[in-house]
């Protein structure tokens, strides 16, 4: 695995100048990305191509989060936010009060993986069990047939939209344990997990490794078509917004990443689902 991915924070080129404001970087041709370390190892493998391609535009390119991201374009710090959920409508009315506009482009699909150690023998959930275990109610592996240890329960930190679609498609709003260990990053999870035989986290598709087990959920295993398909039930799209519609070197890097010959070969490559062609 990448240095990036462990730390959720790839800089690239130029970048390792001091992040500008968005007009000044546009006038020094750069693009400043920010947000989602789901979406982050996509980008971060696009933008190599991109810039070898676009040698006058340099991608300044780090995590934090999808929230973070999202309010890092609010507040006009960023020309691009990575998110792996949809703008929150909080996030909405802050935009507006700073007549800023988002808009997302869907870039890939994900799927959202319950990991658990290698030497786990438990290797099936369900949606259900998943959430009681995360509730804190199903506290001991035993209870889902494992051995008679307790659970480690690992989870995403709450500015993450990881988090926000494990809460909304696994938890159902039910509260995360106040005891679950939370991680900045899919790197962090996938650490944590791969050190401690009796953790549980989950992490997206393309931070899967051979270093944890990916479960299968409700009998359905997860792969690029169950999450085209819906079929898998933590499946979303990866998205990338920017303050109304992209313009200049920004609408160039959406361009690409879109391009089925070259960002979305990207995508295929960094772990994730690219999106349909449209016919």
């Amino acid at each position: 695995m990448s240095l990036g991915k462990v730390l959720g924070v790839a800089v690239l080129g130029s970048a390792l100048l001091a992040p500008l404001s968005p007009a000044t970087t546009q006038a020094a041709s750069q693009v400043v990305i920010n947000g989602s370390t789901t979406v982050l190892p996509v980008v971060q493998k696009a933008s190599e191509s991109f810039m070898a391609a676009h040698p006058n535009v340099a991608l300044s390119i780090s995590g934090g989060g999808s929230g973070n991201g999202i309010k890092a374009l609010i507040e006009g710090q960023c020309d691009i936010a990575m998110s792996s959920r949809l703008i929150a409508d909080k996030e909405v009315k802050a935009a507006a009060a700073k007549k800023v506009n988002p808009v997302s482009t869907a870039i890939a699909f994900d799927a959202i993986v319950p990991v658990v150690h290698t030497t786990n023998p438990v290797k099936a959930m369900t949606s259900a069990q998943l959430r009681d275990i995360y509730a804190g109610k199903i506290k001991n592996w035993k209870e889902v047939g494992g051995k008679d240890a307790k659970i480690v329960v690992i989870s995403r930190a709450t500015s993450s939209g990881t988090f926000e679609c494990w809460n909304e498609l696994i938890m159902h709003k039910t509260r995360v344990m106040p005891a679950a260990l939370m991680q900045a990053s899919n790197g962090a999870v996938v650490q944590a997990v791969a050190k401690n035989p009796n953790a549980i986290g989950y992490i997206g598709l393309g931070y899967l490794d051979k270093t944890v087990h990916g479960m299968t959920v409700d009998g359905v295993q997860a792969t690029p078509e169950n999450a085209v398909t819906r079929k898998w039930p933590i499946s979303r799209e990866l998205l990338l917004y920017t303050n109304g519609q992209p313009q200049g070197n920004v609408k160039m890097f959406m361009d690409y990443m879109l391009d089925p010959t070259k960002g979305q070969k990207d995508v295929l490559a960094a772990g994730y689902v690219p999106m349909p062609v449209k016919k």
